[in-house]
């Protein structure tokens, strides 16, 4: 093993050139694509009684934070382990949505689909990026809110087609 070592577990990362990503690019550039297309955004129907349709949660981390921790952690003297890179706070799909269409200035206009039976049974509906072994480190910056990070993505890169 190295005597230096560092890994990262990355959540839901968003923001500026995900365009080439295909399928796996982040809910947010799928959002805005389908409001710009069709004026309104597909989201999955809770199969779950414990979350209402739109309430799933999942850590959505603008791509800005990411390197901004990566930097930190390049110029700090870190332990060696894995840390967790999201915000480490999760918000739920219908926020996103409403985020990206407030973004766009249109009203919210969401269309629930069941979750494809396939991947239903394995389907998460939380996730969220415990950051105390970060922040043990030293790590204080405050994460962009997804408001923010919405708002910055779509209006200064989405918008503009902006991509470097």
């Amino acid at each position: 093993m190295p005597p230096k070592w560092i890994g990262f577990k990355f959540f839901n990362v968003y923001g500026p050139n995900e365009f080439h990503k295909a399928r796996m690019a982040s809910v947010i550039f799928h959002s805005y694509n389908q409001i710009k297309e069709k004026g309104f955004v597909k989201l999955f129907r809770s199969h779950n009684p414990n979350y209402a349709d739109g309430g799933q949660l999942r850590d959505f981390v603008y791509v800005k934070d990411l390197v901004d921790v990566l930097y930190f952690a390049y110029t700090s003297n870190l332990n060696n382990g894995i840390y967790n890179l999201g915000s480490g706070k999760a918000r739920t799909f219908l926020d996103l949505a409403t985020a990206t269409f407030k973004a766009l200035n249109k009203p919210v206009n969401i269309e629930y689909i069941d979750t494809p039976i396939d991947i239903r049974d394995k389907y998460q509906y939380f996730t969220e990026a415990n950051m105390r072994k970060l922040m043990h480190q030293g790590y204080n910056k405050s994460f962009t809110s997804l408001e923010e990070g919405v708002t910055d993505y779509v209006t200064n890169y989405l918008n503009g087609h902006r991509y470097f």
